[in-house]
């Protein structure tokens, strides 16, 4: 099969002001970032550089004062316990890191002694002094710009506060590439009125389908309006009488050692936001039951479907026995509706899980299928001490006037980037209240239960605007475990499938948001759009807490018996990758609308992208219209054709690229079934506080190097917990023998 490559050329890079000028000297230049389709039997000592450097690299060019000198400036994302770094308002958080080379003598330049690199916006203003440089490697400092310059000026003192000498190198950041599409010469099928109603491949009849929302502030286009999905449209439609009660709040179901659960799915009736709609929970309740147990207990689940669809119930996170893991067609057959099924679940690591549905998760999780699973270690201070703890699910429903856009019924829709939603839940409502007295400290179990949303959440005082201060959070541990350190940030990045356990202490009475706010794209005009949304509230309110227990929140804490447990894999750190992977995207049937639109897409890519500003363009393509594809390097092998096979106690090092040349580059949130991993570096830069994950975010055009414990036998997959992704085809399995 022929790969579609879309390549910059010389004469649009030169557009775009990212080359330098004719007989410039160009330095030390930046490395080609990895090709998306290596040749069987390439490794890792085959590859370039293990990071898609154009999105990661600024070439500095010199200006007629600097002669010959060049240099670059790599970004990475400061450490963090998370796959990026961002600020609480949502930009992304970059370390510099400059290397230059030929810079003449300042003092030959005029009344200069030594070189200052600033860095500033495009506006101009502000202008940050990153500090005096020279000829080689050195740290500049970090920045928060969404699209900026560097500069290298002479002057006459590192002390200098403002620029006031000559400039002598100057770069523009890879996002300030992305720039307002000439849509008449670019993609004029989508700016004109389509020369087709239907879909590329012929489609379905465009009746029974309504178009979905547009993204505030970025008008959609006219000749993608006209488009529809080439699958049918399919709405839940609720049956009368007591088989659709009302949908009730999450209870808390607390059970011992060999107790057992009774778990129904099936249809409910809620109200959201003035909309009576009709959706499928567990137990009649949004989210479903939490189920509460201490760690190395066993319980039994006796699971029936009354929902019009074949499913069954993954348990996400549980290192539990393989035949019981939920996956249609790999551990289980489906449960049809009527059908029961008996799980018997085991839980060997304390932590936060969840459980949804692994056939068509698009609809069925989308639709309110998942729940909790709260495992309680034996020592109670096993994460430090809390007044008051708070369970809660993120999820995002896409909603219009008449209740939930329709999904597609032969095949999922939204199958470029995943189905956002346009109403925000937490704990299956739209707006969560919490409770505290002042001066406690409250822990959050959060769970990231959308289709593709990845989250940046922090606490902020109610009515104070994007802006307002934030409270500081401390990071506890994640999906399997604990953090060898916690650590102190100001915002959450939660990215779907991922669960984060963290501390926040309410300092006084008042009204404290829980907020997302992270920065889109607009595509058409190349710029940045913040998004700011309140998920819900905490009023702290009452007399001061009597239990006081500040100074323990503020003590960040190593946990020996974490380092204690990983120190026997660390000699493997540094050992050479064992396996590769490549998150790639083939898409060659798309409208020539959509095609034309997303053809300059290669010049920029947010490292996660964090909202839906392309809802039609995203809508009308479907699973069976692109191929999200897991690639074996080494033997070429896509998907389910990827052959794996282990033994029980094998520990492998595995290296995955999320390829930067695809058709459509984003983030994808990486889930392994059955076993847990260590996460050592990104783009090369290791990963100092380590905690066992089963997910892990893979940033647009990054590499990520994990390790994986195989101690669970049985047929486990791998997959993109993006549902969308999952349900066009990125996924495989890999087998596990002994045990």
């Amino acid at each position: 099969m022929v790969r579609r490559r879309l390549l910059p050329t010389a004469l649009t890079l030169a557009v775009l002001g990212t080359t330098p000028s004719a007989g410039a000297a160009q330095g030390v230049p930046c490395p080609s970032p990895i090709p998306s389709a290596p040749a069987p039997g390439a490794t890792s000592d085959t590859l370039p550089p293990p990071v898609a450097w154009d999105l990661r690299c600024i070439q500095l060019f010199p200006t007629p004062r600097g002669g010959s000198a060049g240099g670059v400036v790599r970004l990475t994302p400061p450490p963090s316990p998370f796959a990026v770094s961002v600020t609480p308002q949502g930009r992304h958080l970059w370390r510099l890191q400059a290397e230059l080379q030929g810079l003449p003598d300042p003092s030959s330049l005029g009344p200069w002694t030594t070189y200052v690199a600033w860095a500033t916006p495009l506006t101009l203003d502000p202008v940050v002094k990153l500090g005096a440089v020279r000829d080689g490697r050195m740290e500049l400092g970090e920045v928060d710009f969404s699209k900026f310059l560097v500069w290298i000026t002479a002057e006459a003192s590192a002390e200098v506060e403002g620029r006031e000498g000559p400039l002598v190198l100057r770069g523009r950041s890879p996002s300030s590439r992305m720039e307002a599409h000439d849509l008449l010469a670019q993609a004029p099928s989508a700016v004109r009125a389509p020369e087709m109603a239907g879909h590329a491949h012929g489609g379905a009849d465009a009746d029974g389908w309504t178009v979905p929302p547009a993204y505030d502030g970025v008008p959609m286009l006219p000749g993608v309006m006209a488009l529809r999905p080439g699958v049918s449209p399919l709405r839940l439609d609720a049956p009368s009488g007591p088989e659709a009660p009302e949908a009730a709040p999450r209870e808390v179901v607390a059970l011992p050692d060999g107790g057992t659960l009774d778990l129904e799915a099936g249809y409910v009736r809620k109200r959201i936001q003035g909309r009576e709609l009709t959706m499928l929970a567990f137990n009649g309740q949004h989210p479903g039951p939490l189920i509460r147990v201490a760690q190395n207990t066993t319980l039994f689940v006796n699971f029936t479907n009354r929902t019009p669809f074949p499913t069954a119930v993954h348990w996400h996170g549980l290192r539990l026995d393989n035949r019981f893991d939920g996956v249609p067609g790999v551990t289980q057959d489906p449960v049809q509706p009527g059908e029961t099924f008996r799980y018997t679940l085991r839980f060997p690591d304390a932590g936060v899980y969840w459980y949804h549905p692994h056939h068509r998760e698009d609809v069925q999780q989308e639709l309110g299928l998942y729940g909790n699973m709260l495992v309680d270690a034996p020592e109670p201070t096993t994460y430090g001490p809390v007044n008051r703890e708070e369970v809660l699910m993120l999820d995002d429903l896409l909603l219009d006037d008449a209740g939930v856009v329709a999904f597609g019924r032969e095949a999922a829709s939204h199958a470029l980037m995943g189905r956002f939603g346009t109403t925000f839940l937490v704990n299956g409502e739209p707006g969560w209240a919490g409770e505290a007295r002042p001066g406690e400290v409250v822990r959050f179990f959060l769970t990231n239960a959308s289709n593709t949303r990845t989250f940046n959440l922090s606490f902020r005082r109610t009515g104070r605007g994007p802006d307002a201060s934030v409270l500081p959070v401390k990071v506890v541990a994640t999906d399997v475990g604990r953090f060898e350190r916690e650590a102190r940030v100001e915002s959450v990045v939660l990215a779907p499938a991922e669960r984060y356990v963290v501390d926040v202490l309410f300092p006084e009475a008042g009204s404290w948001s829980l907020v997302n706010h992270v920065h889109g794209i607009n595509h058409r005009m190349g710029t940045f759009l913040g998004e700011h949304r309140e998920l819900g509230r905490v009023e702290v309110a009452g007399a001061p807490t009597d239990q006081d227990l500040s100074d323990a929140f503020g003590t960040l804490r190593t946990h020996p018996d974490v380092v204690a447990e990983i120190d026997p894999y660390r000699e493997r750190f540094d050992d050479p990758v064992d396996l590769e992977l490549v998150m790639t995207l083939e898409a060659d049937d798309l409208p020539l609308a959509i095609r034309e639109s997303m053809r300059f897409d290669w010049v920029y890519v947010h490292p996660v992208e964090w909202t839906g500003t392309m809802p039609m363009m995203n809508w009308v393509v479907d699973a069976d219209d692109v191929d999200w594809t897991i690639r074996e390097p080494a033997t070429g092998a896509e998907n389910m054709d990827i052959d794996w096979r282990f033994h029980v106690g094998d520990v492998v090092k595995i290296r995955v690229h999320n390829d930067r040349s695809a058709f459509h580059v984003m983030q994808h949130p990486l889930h392994i079934h059955g076993q847990r991993f260590l996460v050592l570096a990104q783009d090369g830069v290791p990963n100092d506080n380590l905690a066992w994950k089963d997910t892990v975010l893979l940033p647009a055009g990054s590499t990520t190097d994990i390790l994986l414990e195989l101690s669970n036998p049985g047929r486990w997959m791998v997959h993109c917990h993006i549902s969308e992704h999952l349900e066009s085809g990125m996924k495989f399995v890999f087998e596990v023998e002994g045990g």
